[in-house]
C-alpha cells in the first residue's frame, strides 16, 4: 500500500511537532545547569529531531530533488532563490543544531535557543508562504 501524502497543513503541524519534542527532550532529560545541557546524549538527540522538523517542512515546500539524495547545498540553493534572510536562518539552523547539537553534542543553553528560534523561524516562513 502507498503512503499517503500529508496535505501541507498537517506537514506543518508535523514539523512543529518535531520542534515540541525536541524542546520535551532537552527540558526531560538534557539536565540544564549553570547555562548547559548536561547530557550529550539528549543535546544531540535534540538537535537532530529539531532540524528534522526544519528539513519536513522544506521538502513539503520546495518538493522533491531530481537526482540524489537532498543535503544542505540543496536547501541553501532554493532557499537563495526565494528569500536570503530565510537562507541565513537555514545557515544557523544547520550549523547550531545539525553540526555542534547533533554532532558534537554541544549543549550551551543560549546556543540551543537560538537555533530553536530560528528553526520556528523557517517553519513560520514556509506556513505563510503555502497559506492559501
Amino acid at each position: 500500500m502507498a503512503k499517503q501524502e500529508l496535505s501541507m497543513q498537517d506537514s506543518l503541524l508535523e514539523a512543529k511537532r518535531y520542534l515540541d519534542n525536541a524542546k520535551e527532550i532537552l527540558r526531560e532529560k538534557a539536565k540544564k545547569e549553570d547555562g548547559y545541557y548536561q547530557d550529550a546524549k539528549y543535546v544531540k538527540m535534540a538537535g537532530h529531531t529539531a532540524y528534522t522538523g526544519v528539513l519536513f517542512a522544506l521538502d513539503r515546500y520546495f518538493g522533491k530533488k531530481t537526482k540524489g539524495r537532498k543535503d544542505a547545498d540543496w536547501y541553501k540553493q532554493n532557499l537563495s532563490k526565494q528569500d536570503r534572510k530565510m537562507l541565513n536562518s537555514f545557515v544557523t539552523v544547520y550549523e547550531l543544531l545539525h553540526l555542534v547539537m547533533t554532532y558534537d553534542g554541544a549543549g550551551n543553553e543560549d546556543m540551543v535557543k537560538v537555533g530553536m528560534q530560528e528553526a520556528e523561524r523557517i517553519i513560520d516562513w514556509v506556513e505563510t508562504r503555502t497559506a492559501a
